[in-house]
């Protein structure tokens, strides 16, 4: 009798446990980012701190992710206050379909809005065992490398299952909550993560009658119009960076 009673102990132990975390996973939500980025860093002009003031130098800004486990965007996040050097750094508004394996991104460059359209980019992701809590989740930090001179970490979580995360970033087994660039300059982290069932229509772009490019062909433009002086060579960078 102890015995059975034993065994019934356990087994109501083990679906707790089990029945507790497939509900703390999440398959669908909002989550909200915020990025810092130094400007100091961005403008590497040497007169740069002549007219940007050490006050100035780190520019806050928030993003929204929605996403289920087929479709993702990530978008600025709506405010009514006025926002200080709005010029400094760009907004850009993704979309992505993991379905089709394609993005289409809204870039903002000095408040045009141009359309790209593009697949949903390759990363060769290093794991590592480093780890660390993000707006209560346990996530693990990932590298990428970008090129010869610089790394991208990241940092996943797997309690939320899509592979999606700020700007295109994705590719991992679970949500990004965290990024930054090697030199610091740029950091995004989640701030608050919200199960929801996000609706289509805000998953999917609206039809525009907007020019939509191809990310090489738009590069080639900007770098005709605005590539001759560093304001242009830092915004262009500043775009095609992810």
């Amino acid at each position: 009798m102890r015995m059975i009673i034993s065994r019934k102990i356990v087994l109501f132990s083990f679906f707790l446990l089990f029945g507790s975390i497939a509900i703390a996973q999440i398959t669908s939500g909002k989550i909200v980012f915020e990025r810092k980025t130094n400007l100091y860093k961005k403008y590497k002009d040497d007169n740069v701190k002549d007219w940007l003031k050490e006050i100035d130098k780190n520019k806050v800004d928030y993003f929204e992710l929605y996403f289920n486990d087929s479709m993702s965007v990530f978008v600025p996040q709506e405010s009514d206050l006025k926002e200080r050097m709005s010029w400094a750094t760009s907004k850009n508004t993704t979309y992505q379909n993991f379905k089709t394996q394609s993005t289409l991104a809204i870039k903002s460059v000095w408040g045009e809005q141009l359309y790209v359209q593009d697949s949903i980019k390759k990363r060769e992701w290093k794991i590592t065992e480093s780890k660390r809590v993000i707006s209560g989740y346990n996530c693990r930090k990932a590298i990428w490398e970008m090129n010869d001179s610089t790394r991208i970490y990241v940092w996943y979580a797997d309690d939320i299952v899509p592979n999606v995360g700020p700007e295109t970033f994705a590719g991992l087994p679970g949500a990004i909550l965290g990024l930054a660039t090697e030199d610091g300059g740029v950091i995004y982290f989640a701030k608050s993560v919200e199960a929801l069932n996000p609706s289509i229509e805000r998953l999917t772009p609206k039809k525009s009658k907007n020019k939509i490019y191809e990310s090489s062909e738009l590069k080639v433009k900007l770098e005709k119009d605005f590539g001759k002086n560093p304001w242009g060579k830092a915004m262009i960078k500043d775009l095609f960076s992810w």
